[in-house]
């Protein structure tokens, strides 16, 4: 995939909803943490921890590529919850 994505398209083409980057360094979109795990960006969504956005994250771990919501603030040391024993993502759909 492409860096940055284009956005979430339906099967018609157009944009639903555009991701973004946060402020910081590993809220930018495209950010790859020590494991593997992939910032795609925001839409605006509260997240679950005092004052933080959910952000979509991809596994880069072969095989996997599951897709979860993490708080802005966690993004750095965030593990995949499917094959990485990390906390359970926040729902992103």
């Amino acid at each position: 995939m492409a860096f940055p994505p284009q956005g979430m398209r339906s099967e018609g083409g157009n944009v639903l909803t555009e991701l973004r980057s946060g402020s910081a360094t590993t809220t930018q979109v495209g950010y790859l943490n020590r494991n593997k795990q992939r910032n795609h960006g925001t839409i605006g969504l509260a997240g679950t921890d005092h004052m933080q956005l959910a952000y979509k994250m991809i596994c880069e771990q072969d095989g996997c590529g599951h897709e979860y919501g993490a708080n802005g603030s966690d993004i750095f040391q965030r593990k995949c919850p499917r094959c990485q024993s990390g906390a359970e993502g926040i729902v992103w759909e």
